[in-house]
């Protein structure tokens, strides 16, 4: 499982340390981007969720699961949600962030993978209340992609 987290900017390190003691099994490496770690567990999507679901944090602001980390180019992102999309059961929305790629666009990505998933599996958007979110992070030349339920991207309140 990859997981993206963000982090008050100046806090990575702090936010490394607490992955590093809630999940206890995984590897996390800074990006080229102030606040935004990857980090990789060998734990499952609900594991991971449930230990930093109720973990008091200082740092951790979100967390993001991602199945895969691919090249940021547009047939390897496809690829990618393809495979994701064949287990999507109900209505989606596609969700995109694109950072330090001027060859993507957010809105490109979101229409263009979002009509893909239609026209391959007959699948319905809803884009106000979707049952799976299909997440594309884009960190410069490569490329997180997920699928997630309502409640699997977490939002953390970080104490002083």
């Amino acid at each position: 499982m990859i997981l993206l987290v963000t982090a008050p900017p100046g806090r990575e390190g702090d936010a490394i340390l607490e992955l590093e003691w809630a999940l206890e099994r995984v590897k996390v490496k800074g990006t080229d981007w102030r606040g935004v770690l990857l980090a990789e567990t060998p734990l499952s999507k609900d594991e991971v969720l449930e230990r930093l679901g109720n973990f008091e944090t200082q740092a951790i602001q979100r967390v993001i699961p991602l199945e895969r980390l691919v090249p940021a180019k547009w047939g390897d992102i496809e690829k990618a949600v393809l495979e994701l999309g064949k287990s999507i059961r109900g209505t989606f929305a596609v969700r995109a962030r694109v950072r330090g790629n001027r060859k993507l666009s957010q809105r490109e990505l979101e229409v263009r993978l979002g009509s893909l998933l239609v026209e391959r599996y007959n699948l319905k958007v809803n884009l106000s209340e979707p049952d799976y979110t299909v997440l594309v992070e884009v960190l410069g030349k490569k490329a997180g992609v997920g699928l997630v339920r309502k409640d699997e991207v977490l939002r953390l309140e970080v104490s002083d």
